[in-house]
């Protein structure tokens, strides 16, 4: 928080970024150079705390401040600039990600691999975890339980589970994702 000099009330950072943004948008050189600047420490430290590489943020941010560069026209001075730039950053962390682990194919492991099920699927070890998350499972309402196990077990697409629940996609997601809050409390994660 900065103070105004005009009526001494404190101004936030993203009034601040905001106020850059408009007048970078009217060609206000300096005021681009101020905005970059100063946001790619925040661009930085946001997504640092968010993935499991912290090596990674380094090339998102980069990537965030380009999308930044080629979409500062869109951004409209009357709304708040933070979110407008968090949604920038999640858009293109989760791109990133989500190019990351398509490239890890060969990673997989199929599951008719005896050893792989030996030794991840079948081990007694693990088998008083696989019955707490069967009874959270078995807890749920009959068709979140659909969903999830569609969704996120069996790995069907948002578009295939609502056409076979019969619910919008965005309705599909919602539930998946209050379910996994639900369990994740459910079994202490």
């Amino acid at each position: 928080m900065e103070k105004s000099a005009a009526n001494n009330t404190k101004i936030s950072k993203g009034e601040i970024w905001s106020d850059w943004a408009a007048a970078a948008q009217e060609g206000n050189a300096q005021a681009y150079r101020n905005l970059l600047n100063d946001i790619a420490p925040f661009i930085k430290n946001y997504l640092t705390s968010r993935l499991a590489n912290e090596d990674w943020a380094d090339d998102i941010a980069q990537e965030v401040l380009l999308s930044v560069h080629k979409s500062l026209k869109t951004y409209s001075p009357e709304r708040p600039f933070r979110p407008w730039l968090i949604a920038i950053i999640n858009f293109r962390r989760t791109d990133y990600l989500r190019k990351h682990y398509a490239e890890r194919k060969n990673k997989h492991a199929p599951l008719d691999n005896l050893e792989f099920q030996n030794n991840y699927v079948t081990n007694p070890t693990h088998a008083g975890e696989y019955k707490d998350i069967e009874q959270a499972l078995n807890s749920l309402p009959k068709k979140q339980r659909k969903i999830f196990e569609l969704l996120k077990i069996k790995g069907y697409s948002v578009e295939e589970v609502a056409k076979e629940v019969k619910m919008k996609q965005s309705a599909v997601k919602v539930s998946a994702h209050r379910t996994t809050h639900k369990l994740k409390t459910m079994l202490g994660k």
